[in-house]
C-alpha cells in the first residue's frame, strides 16, 4: 500500500488565473505539468481574459 503524504509535502503551482497556489491531485497525476488552473471557475475565467478580440 501507497504511503500517505503530508499536504506540505506535495508539489504546489500558481494558479494563472487567480493566483492563489494549489497542490497536486491524483486526478492530475498524468498530466500536471500541462495544469494551469486550480479549478474550472478559473479555467473559465482564464480563457474568457485570453480571447480578447482585435479592433475592426
Amino acid at each position: 500500500m501507497a504511503r500517505m503524504r503530508k499536504t506540505s509535502e506535495l508539489p504546489s503551482k500558481t494558479c494563472a488565473a487567480c493566483g492563489r497556489p494549489f497542490v497536486w491531485r491524483k486526478k492530475w497525476r498524468r498530466d500536471w505539468e500541462a495544469v494551469r488552473y486550480c479549478s474550472d471557475r478559473c479555467r473559465a475565467a482564464g480563457a474568457s481574459a485570453g480571447a480578447v478580440k482585435a479592433p475592426t
